[in-house]
């Protein structure tokens, strides 16, 4: 690991005249990786000059988004099946890259407490889902974020999670995290132009809009959403999906968003991850 006294050396090089020298210290920082980054940081907090300044904070972001790939991706091949909220957190960390993934964890289990204390034994489907609504919509007030529906912020689950707003996405992932852990058989289900879930066991079988306070549908109200957007009907838009799908919606979420907001460069980076973690993304269409 690179000494504090070589950073500095190397750092007050990139206020160098020549751009092959400063070319030549942003590739050795590179090469040094990301556990160059906590010393970087130190390094612009008491670095007063602007431009090694806007400099360090391009590498961070390069080493930070190099990271956020790499992390992805090791979820992907890993984690991907049994940890969602780990997905979810990933995903935030784009925009917050030092948030807590134990801060999370226990933010999540605060409302499952919630929500446990409200469950007896034997509680039929309806019931199960009628109790989660009612902790989740009515006690915690999540809804739907529509006056800012293309939000960044929805797409994170941390800001979701401080703000009870989120998109339809967003919802079912809080919705599906709660359920996971209460051992209620819900799913994410993906529909054209909405994310819901769905409820299967061998008794019962039917779908929660969690963007419209756990309202509860069937799969003849799915025929006629997509009868009514002139969709023909596919089997992935009845059947559960994976934790993948989630975390890849919510990636394709926030191109959407960045694109609105028309920060390009984001939604261009979001781009690249896509196309590490989804085969089937073409790219920048």
């Amino acid at each position: 690991m690179i000494k504090d006294s070589e950073l500095k050396a190397l750092v007050t090089l990139l206020e160098d005249e020549d751009e092959e020298i400063v070319t030549h210290v942003e590739q050795k920082l590179m090469e040094i990786g990301t556990g160059v980054i906590p010393l970087l940081e130190r390094e612009w907090e008491t670095n007063f000059n602007p431009m090694i300044q806007r400099r360090i904070e391009d590498l961070i972001h390069t080493l930070q988004f190099e990271l956020f790939q790499e992390r992805l991706e090791e979820w992907k091949e890993n984690r991907s099946e049994e940890d969602l909220l780990e997905g979810l957190w990933l995903v935030a960390t784009y925009q917050y890259p030092d948030l807590d993934l134990l801060e999370l964890r226990q933010e999540v289990h605060q409302l499952y407490t919630e929500v446990w204390r409200e469950f007896t034994d034997d509680l039929a489907a309806f019931d199960q889902v009628r109790i989660m609504n009612s902790v989740l919509f009515n006690k915690f007030k999540f809804r739907a974020n529509t006056k800012n529906f293309h939000s960044p912020a929805n797409s994170m689950i941390n800001a979701v999670l401080e703000s009870k707003k989120g998109n339809p996405i967003s919802l079912c992932a809080v919705y599906l995290l709660i359920a996971q852990k209460m051992d209620v058989p819900v799913y994410g289900v993906n529909l054209p132009n909405l994310f819901i879930l769905k409820y299967q066991s061998e008794d019962s079988e039917f779908y929660i809009n969690a963007f419209n306070k756990g309202l509860i549908f069937s799969r003849e109200d799915i025929d006629n959403y997509l009868d009514h957007l002139n969709i023909p009907p596919q089997e992935l838009f009845y059947e559960p999906c994976s934790n993948l799908d989630i975390v890849l919606r919510s990636l394709r979420n926030l191109i959407v968003s960045f694109e609105k907001l028309g920060d390009y460069h984001k939604s261009d980076e979001i781009k690249i991850v896509l196309k590490l973690l989804d085969d089937q993304y073409t790219g920048f269409e």
